[in-house]
């Protein structure tokens, strides 16, 4: 079986965290995801579209913590969306877990997501969540070993994930100087995975990002 990932993989930078979660498992009650899409929040003061850019507020003071805690957060007043927070503590990084196939656990998985196709099952951030049964009390939980405080396992890829297969874009829905796909191409999929979800900009001004 591959390694966990340690809290030393999550200390680093986002933008190094991001890609390499690509082809890396997460598990919960049960189900294991192999991640295919993953997008990247530089956090505090450097990123305008994350939640943390103008600092420090009940709802995101997890990502204001070390590597290796989760960051939950609610959106459209229905679904859950599951972060995983990166760097040093006080930098806000974060990597929103996009989209995902479901490698193991497909009867749980398929309880959880009844009436779902299973390529739909975690094809957007909110579906993968669901799919893992990660709520709002998840939020702000370490997650490495060797004690963690919630029960979401992230190993190591299988396989080498061939980087030619890497792509980059703009991150969805993200709107304002945070969404221009120029200056933060910061959603990172692998080419040709079904799960991979479907791209939309932005509707409003107002940020999206979660971390």
């Amino acid at each position: 079986m591959p390694r966990r990932l340690r809290q030393s993989f999550f200390a680093r930078d986002v933008l190094v965290v991001a890609p390499d979660l690509l082809g890396c498992t997460v598990s919960r009650g049960g189900v294991t995801v192999r991640l295919t899409e993953v997008e990247a929040y530089a956090g505090y003061l450097h990123d305008p579209g994350s939640h943390a850019y103008r600092g420090r507020t009940p709802r995101t003071a997890p990502m204001f913590g070390p590597g290796g805690v989760t960051y939950v957060y609610f959106t459209y007043g229905m679904h859950w969306c599951l972060n995983l927070v990166t760097g040093p503590a006080g930098s806000a990084q974060g990597v929103l877990l996009r989209a995902g196939e479901v490698v193991a656990g497909v009867d749980a998985a398929a309880a959880r997501r009844a009436g779902v196709s299973p390529r739909d099952w975690c094809r957007g951030p909110a579906r993968l969540a669901t799919t893992l049964g990660v709520t709002g009390v998840d939020s702000g939980l370490g997650f490495c070993p060797p004690h963690p405080d919630v029960d979401l396992v992230l190993r190591a890829r299988a396989t080498p994930v061939d980087s030619t297969r890497v792509r980059v874009g703009p991150r969805v829905g993200v709107s304002g100087p945070g969404g221009d796909g120029q200056a933060y191409p910061w959603r990172f999929f692998l080419d040709g995975e079904t799960s991979v979800s479907v791209y939309r900009p932005a509707k409003s001004r107002v940020p999206k990002g979660p971390t």
